[in-house]
């Protein structure tokens, strides 16, 4: 199939940037040039917040039962689709075809949870201290919002600020990856072509720091979602802080995995692998520092270097690859410098730690064990297919390490005790925590970190209420 080049959707309209530039899009699998995208201007984002103002005051008043219904629509589109949008995913991002439609899909299902959660905002009746006085608090939309969203997740990113906004009443320009445009293009397709009022969705694509500095301090923005790095998600949090703009923020992690001397090993072995080299390792949640007890560490290591050995890594369009390309250049310099840093501290490599040929961005999985807590990759998130294993003792000195670092927003823990994984649970500094399993990013459920891993969720109701306000009306009658 072949790519397509990417256009701006502003105000229902699919069209190039005003000044006609494009930023070349690359597929990281044989980092050739396979496409291009809209570069947009200030003129553009003039004409999408306009867009967007004009969006807002007619999707407010739709009925929450008919924006479910087109929301509905849109998740239906999304799933016939599914072919077509995950191809795009896979030459644009590199992930394994299995994985793009599986996230292809899973925004199908986030859209059907938000879309049915429009129609429970639910307000309140307040007793009055008196007669003749009627008290109620209402939910309103807070009013358009934007959104900027990474590469690693496409579609899952954009999905779930999209479908709480929309259900809750608000419009929204969506600022997608430059380097991945497509299939966020396709998810905003399946809106505009289940219905969406014009203005109500918008798309723009450019220099991420230009288009967030020009839109977040805008009067029309009354709300913005970010997801990505900790250090530009401190950036954009002060700027909205400073013009009282609402935000969430969904940052770096660098999860903490504890295996217990009595959990299943070989089931731990087999749920962290999968989680750990999922997408190569480019997952905000995957498990990274891997903490071992002493009892049952060496086992482990020997069990999960095999497990990472057996990953097949090739370009995500062939049906054998298990694991596909790092998006970028960049990932593949930073993964050799971590591996390098580890093993110069006294970390050993137990499988991989090498670039996988001399064309496309392929890294061999790669497992640490032995790894010193001064190694870089062990206190800045590596982000990609990079696992540490470290020995531990006791539970405190496991909660102790899982909580060294200021990010939390998963962490994970194998334990077949009730008292260990009560325990745990407890005192794990995180916005999530899985014991025995690593579900957490279903759309039912609260998404979203504490510390330096941002504030705010991208899923469960609590994602949908950053998008709307509570407004107290008191009336007596005369």
């Amino acid at each position: 199939m072949s790519y397509q080049d990417t256009s701006l959707l502003i105000d229902g309209r699919w069209r190039p940037g005003a000044s006609g530039r494009t930023i070349a899009v690359l597929n990281p699998a044989t980092e050739e040039q396979i496409g291009t995208v809209a570069h947009a201007d200030r003129a553009d984002l003039d004409e999408a917040l306009a867009a967007a103002d004009k969006g807002f005051k007619i999707w407010r008043a739709v009925a929450p039962f008919e924006r479910a219904r087109i929301m509905r629509r849109a998740a239906v589109l999304m799933r016939e689709r599914v072919e077509r949008i995950a191809t795009l995913m896979t030459m644009e991002q590199g992930k394994v075809l299995a994985e793009a439609r599986i996230e292809t899909l899973a925004a199908a299902d986030v859209i059907e949870w938000f879309a049915e959660e429009s129609r429970r905002a639910y307000g309140r009746v307040i007793p009055a201290r008196g007669p003749g006085i009627y008290q109620i608090a209402i939910k309103e939309p807070v009013g358009p919002a934007a959104a900027f969203t990474p590469w690693n997740f496409p579609i899952n990113q954009v999905c779930r600020k999209l479908s709480a906004a929309l259900a809750a009443g608000c419009s929204i320009i969506v600022k997608a990856p430059e380097e991945t445009p497509a299939s966020p293009a396709e998810l905003l397709r399946a809106f505009v072509d289940a219905g969406v009022p014009d203005g109500v969705i918008n798309l723009v694509f450019g220099v991420p720091a230009e288009i967030s500095e020009y839109l977040i301090p805008h009067p029309v923005i009354r709300k913005i979602s970010f997801t990505g790095s900790t250090a530009v998600g401190k950036r954009l949090a002060a700027l909205a802080g400073l013009h009282m703009k609402r935000a969430t923020m969904e940052l770096g992690g660098h999860a903490p995995a504890i295996v217990f001397d009595d959990a299943d090993i070989a089931s731990a072995v087999k749920i962290i692998s999968g989680a750990k080299f999922r997408n190569a390792g480019q997952v905000c949640i995957a498990p990274t520092r891997l903490l071992v007890q002493d009892k049952v560490y060496k086992d482990f290591v020997d069990q999960f270097t095999e497990a990472a050995k057996a990953v097949r890594v090739g370009n995500g369009l062939d049906p054998d690859s298990t694991m596909g390309s790092l998006a970028n250049s960049r990932r593949v310099s930073a993964v050799e410098g971590f591996v390098q840093d580890a093993v110069g501290k006294g970390g050993r490599l137990a499988t991989g730690g090498h670039r996988v040929g001399n064309k496309g961005y392929f890294f061999e999985p790669t497992v640490l064990a032995d790894v010193s807590k001064d190694a870089r990759a062990m206190n800045e998130e590596p982000f990609g297919p990079l696992a540490l294993i470290s020995p531990f003792s006791s539970l405190d000195e496991a909660v102790e390490e899982s909580n060294r670092l200021p990010y939390g927003l998963a962490s994970y823990a194998f334990t077949s005790s009730t008292r260990t994984a009560t325990a745990i649970g407890a005192a794990i500094e995180s916005g999530m925590v899985a014991i025995n399993n690593v579900a957490l990013a279903l759309p039912e459920n609260p998404f979203g970190g504490v510390k330096d891993s941002g504030y705010g969720s991208e899923g469960g109701i609590e994602a949908m209420e950053s998008y709307l306000i509570t407004k107290f009306i008191s009336q007596t009658g005369v």
